[in-house]
């Protein structure tokens, strides 16, 4: 359907500048050809048979070309939007506002310029048109470039409002204990106390997705504060032009949700930031000894940094490893040798939770299913590893 709309208005162009064309050629014509007749004066528009004949040749011609070539203007302008339509994929969502913004900035300053400037003798007309280029360009170059610290001129808003609301909700809260203390102390009675050991959840650790599970099971006690910075820094990651990162960022705001609405734990949003610190990370920890809390994430680094800053840590991948079944030397199992080891002669195999298990001499059992015997295993942080030799018959 788009086809035919696109080939409509190409031969419709077409016919009107081929129109155009041949009745600005008309009195050349006129010229060779001396037939009177052709020369009178329809009386339509004060043209003439002979224009007449013109319009509606060059019309034709036209239109025929129109038809003829609108095939290669249609792919053309599909080639294009692709081209911008993948150009735009690849910038994030806030470059292309931020140009947008940009550009409409930049033609206001152009519009109000050329104005004043248009009233110059010969060249007045076209200084309009040089400065919606060259201020549209610069706009959007600007904005682009400068959009952090422009935005950052704006900060102050969402401070001012975080601010009112936290002094809004102390007056509530001091209103409410000097007016009903004796109702506040029956209802302490009666609703138990919501916990107050907080466990920070940082951005690592919410996209993993397996802490969902875990507050689902009950292990955890006390209540999941989320930082702002950490919500921030997840809505950055759902908004990248990277499709993975953008599906990592929608996984872990899915998983929030998840554990607000299913989770019987108690879910707080902390609104504070730390502007003087530019790493999330940083934040987490300097957050955590402000609340005295407990950071729960998978990152080894964030793990040794909080360890070293006096935060406690409860790290995800450790918890999976304890829980594994543990193995010790001289035990059996029955695996299967899935591939070659490292080194020369090792094969490969895995338990059901994951675990590798490499086997001595195992490749000449490639795709088969055998009896191994523990001989050793290595536990560290990031996981375990099994070693195992073929139990003899």
């Amino acid at each position: 359907m788009l086809d035919k709309v696109l080939r409509f208005f190409i031969a419709v162009f077409m016919a009107l500048a081929g129109a155009t064309l041949m009745h600005l050629a008309s009195p050349l014509l006129t010229v060779f050809i001396g037939t009177e007749i052709l020369k009178m004066d329809m009386g339509i528009f004060r043209i003439t048979l002979m224009n007449l004949v013109c319009i509606l040749v060059g019309a034709v011609l036209g239109i025929a070309v129109g038809r003829l070539t609108s095939p290669y203007f249609i792919h053309t302008l599909k080639r294009f939007s692709a081209w911008v339509e993948g150009q735009l994929n690849k910038m994030p969502i806030h470059d292309v506002i931020a140009g947008a913004v940009g550009l409409a900035s930049g033609l206001i300053i152009a519009a109000l310029l050329g104005i004043a400037f248009s009233r110059i003798p010969i060249v007045g007309n076209y200084i309009p048109v040089v400065f919606s280029i060259v201020f549209g360009y610069l706009g959007i170059r600007l904005m682009m470039k400068k959009r952090r610290e422009i935005v950052g001129l704006f900060d102050f808003v969402p401070r001012l409002i975080r601010d009112l609301s936290r002094v809004r909700e102390a007056r509530v809260a001091a209103s409410a204990k000097t007016s009903a203390p004796e109702a506040e102390n029956t209802a302490v009675k009666d609703v138990p106390e919501v916990d107050k050991r907080y466990k920070l959840l940082d951005t690592s650790v919410i996209i993993d997705g397996r802490i969902a599970d875990i507050c689902e099971t009950g292990f955890i006690e006390g209540t999941l504060l989320i930082p702002v910075f950490v919500l921030e820094e997840l809505q950055h990651i759902a908004d990248s032009a990277d499709i993975l990162k953008r599906t990592r960022g929608r996984r872990g705001l899915d998983i929030l949700q998840r554990i607000r609405t299913e989770s019987k734990m108690q879910v707080e949003i902390d609104n504070r930031d730390f502007e003087d610190i530019a790493e999330v990370d940083s934040k987490l920890v300097r957050l955590g000894q402000i609340v005295g809390g407990k950071i729960i994430t998978n990152d080894y680094n964030l793990n040794k940094v909080s360890q070293l800053r006096g935060v406690p840590v409860l790290n995800i991948n450790e918890l999976a490893n304890a829980v594994k079944p543990v193995v010790i030397p001289g035990e059996s199992m029955r695996v299967t040798v899935v591939k070659d080891g490292k080194e020369q002669g090792q094969g490969v195999a895995y338990l059901d939770d994951g675990t590798m298990i490499v086997i001595e001499n195992g490749h000449r059992h490639m795709n088969a299913t055998i009896d191994v015997e523990v001989t050793s295993a290595l536990q560290t942080a990031a996981g375990r590893m099994i070693f195992a030799k073929p139990r003899k018959a």
